[in-house]
């Protein structure tokens, strides 16, 4: 009992804590609004699209221990259902973005459509009306899906049988599918489109890959917080971390790869629509960050969980993951901010405001929903994946 007083006790300031920051960081934007409300709605736009990846990212690991199982899962099944709880915050959190559109997109500008032809071609889909209606398609499909996320897990631990074994499977099947359409387009819209003579097939895909790198050094984090006191103690081995860590890595490679690729073929291409992207996120000062991202994003972290002992020690992982939870950060802002700021590299003091006021509220609002559910390891699946198809 003492146990689980101390747990809550621990989680409860950790969650005051994060109040106070994102309360500061938040008023501290809100000042900027009145100075520059253009780099206002920038940073608010780079720090938005960071914590909307630990929470969707929670969606995606969810559906994907649903559907494949693991060990892995159980340590973090907990922290998974507190994120995926929290979406319902992020249509909140959207709507001063609403406010913004014409600061961001230069689309949104009807002099400026006509003025140019690729602008007229795209603009059946890039207009005001129908972003607004696909931001509220996919709000709707992230609130249903986490809601019915929710309620199959809930099933799950409350009747641990082979029948909503198999629902919760089937629904994270479905989970896993509306989640990548989603995002994806979801990415063209907030992301791509800010730089509409550009594209890219890939770009969905990572975003996907960075909430979901995201989403990991977010459960690491908790998995070794929690794991500090019962029951999640006695329920967490080394082996559970170590699952993580190599986790992590795949996702680290699998991210490097992503980017590489789409930086080969357009380097190989030499299109004069394509190469100015790379062309503003490589000079000025943006190419010391592309650099920085190389080294410390990709080879640092694949060196140090390249090494088994360091996937189970605790404390190595959790300071790689806390890292790479802030290159995190740096990677969204080396993605956005060129496509505003092109003549050299420019990081504004609203950028970390918005970051710390959004960061820290949604940590605040998460941990109160990791609080109201049952601080207890989940239940193991009733049958292996083998067994079932045997």
């Amino acid at each position: 009992m003492s146990e689980a007083m101390s747990l809550v006790g621990d989680l409860d300031h950790l969650r005051k804590r994060c109040l106070v920051v994102g309360s500061i960081g938040l008023v501290v934007l809100v000042v900027g609004l009145f100075f520059d409300a253009k780099q206002f709605f920038q940073s608010y736009l780079v720090a938005y699209l960071f914590v909307l990846g630990p929470a969707l990212g929670s969606v995606a690991l969810l559906s994907l221990h649903g559907l494949t199982g693991g060990g892995w899962g159980y340590s973090i099944w907990r922290v998974l259902l507190a994120g995926v709880r929290t979406v319902p915050a992020l249509l909140v959190a959207f709507l001063p973005l609403c406010f913004g559109i014409q600061a961001l997109f230069h689309w949104s500008h009807a002099d400026a459509v006509a003025h140019d032809p690729v602008l007229q071609a795209k603009s059946a889909y890039l207009n005001v009306p129908f972003f607004f209606l696909r931001a509220a398609i996919y709000f709707v499909l992230w609130f249903g899906l986490a809601r019915v996320l929710s309620r199959a897990a809930r099933e799950f631990e409350l009747h641990p049988d082979l029948a909503t074994q198999q629902r919760l499977r089937k629904l994270s099947a479905a989970g896993l599918l509306v989640y990548v359409l989603s995002m994806s387009f979801a990415a063209f819209d907030w992301g791509m489109s800010l730089e509409p003579h550009w594209f890219s097939h890939v770009y969905g895909v990572k975003m996907i890959i960075g909430q979901v790198l995201t989403t990991w050094c977010v459960m690491i984090l908790f998995a070794h917080r929690l794991a500090k006191f019962e029951p999640f103690r006695s329920g967490t081995s080394k082996l559970n971390f170590h699952d993580l860590g190599n986790l992590t890595m795949a996702f680290t490679l699998l991210w490097a790869y992503i980017v590489f690729s789409e930086y080969l073929i357009i380097w190989s291409g030499n299109l004069p629509e394509e190469t100015p992207y790379y062309l503003r996120r490589t000079e000025n000062g943006w190419g010391a960050v592309a650099l920085f991202l190389i080294v410390f994003h990709f080879a640092v972290p694949f060196l140090v969980l390249l090494a088994r002992q360091n996937k189970r020690l605790k404390q190595r992982l959790v300071k790689l993951a806390a890292g790479l939870l802030v290159l995190r950060a740096v990677d969204l802002l080396w993605l956005i901010a060129p496509a505003f700021h092109t003549e050299r590299l420019w990081i504004s003091w609203m950028d970390v405001a918005a970051f710390l006021g959004l960061g820290g509220l949604w940590g605040w609002y998460f941990l109160g929903q990791l609080l109201d559910g049952p601080l207890q390891p989940a239940p193991r699946l009733v049958a292996p994946i083998e067994a079932e198809a045997a």
